[in-house]
């Protein structure tokens, strides 16, 4: 195994504002690791990093903006250093079906879900490629196997092509030692679930979920340190499913 050693990493974690950008972010800097806290916006990150405990480094960044995010990681290389764990955790949600989606949500979901990931992962990817090591774990969604039970057209879709691009990047990279994964989870316990949600709307999904729960962020963030460890060099291209049984493949 290459580099195999638990030694801590530079990790950059996207969307790190939300729930499972800070549950990730939080189980990074346990298990030792350093992490560039990505989001929209730097006041919000900046508060956020006097709540965490170890190394963090905040930077706004506009990910559907391919010259945003050419000029960010830049400063990212030249002030912290090459990142060894790439989280590409940002997405917004659309519930738009296909005859109520427009044009410009279509855009501006694949811009931010889908193009996004794209223009960061390529700029990891040289430093670990010489590296001979790295990380990219990618959140995807049960929405992309099942087309969107309650999540729309757009959305489904981006989170569908996020599989397509974890299954060629980490045929790309495998002769590397960088490995490429995605998780797809369903209804974790986030803010849509808890206020966008009506409690009788809640109940109705819980019952539609064998495990009868939904998904604390924590959980999705114990996925990542395990795809993270050394020991999981072996696996690469594969989309984890979290979603407390509704769907086996």
């Amino acid at each position: 195994m290459q580099n195999s050693t638990n030694e801590p990493k530079i990790a950059l974690v996207t969307g790190a504002s939300g729930s499972l950008g800070k549950a990730t972010t939080k189980a990074l800097l346990a298990g030792g690791h350093s992490v560039v806290m990505m989001d929209l916006n730097q006041d919000i990150l900046n508060k956020l990093q006097k709540e965490m405990d170890g190394r963090t480094y905040p930077y706004a960044c506009n990910l559907s903006d391919p010259d945003e995010v050419e000029k960010v990681y830049s400063l990212i290389e030249k002030e912290v250093g090459q990142i060894d764990i790439l989280v590409n955790n940002a997405g917004i949600l659309s519930n738009n079906k296909a005859e109520a989606t427009t044009p410009e949500e279509w855009q501006k979901v694949m811009a931010v879900n889908l193009n996004g990931v794209f223009y960061l992962s390529r700029k990891v990817m040289p430093g670990m490629k010489k590296k001979g090591w790295g990380r990219i774990i990618n959140t995807s969604s049960l929405a992309a196997k099942t087309g969107g039970i309650t999540a729309g057209t757009a959305y489904s879709t981006s989170k569908g092509a996020i599989m397509s691009l974890t299954f060629s990047l980490a045929a790309e990279l495998a002769s590397y030692g960088v490995t490429v994964n995605g998780i797809a989870p369903a209804y974790v316990r986030t803010p849509m679930v808890t206020k966008q949600l009506t409690e009788e709307q809640r109940q109705e999904l819980i019952a539609k979920i064998p495990v009868k729960r939904f998904c604390e962020p924590e959980e999705f963030a114990h996925v990542v340190m395990f795809l993270v460890d050394p020991l999981a060099g072996f696996i690469t291209g594969e989309i984890i499913d979290q979603n407390g049984g509704l769907i086996f493949d």
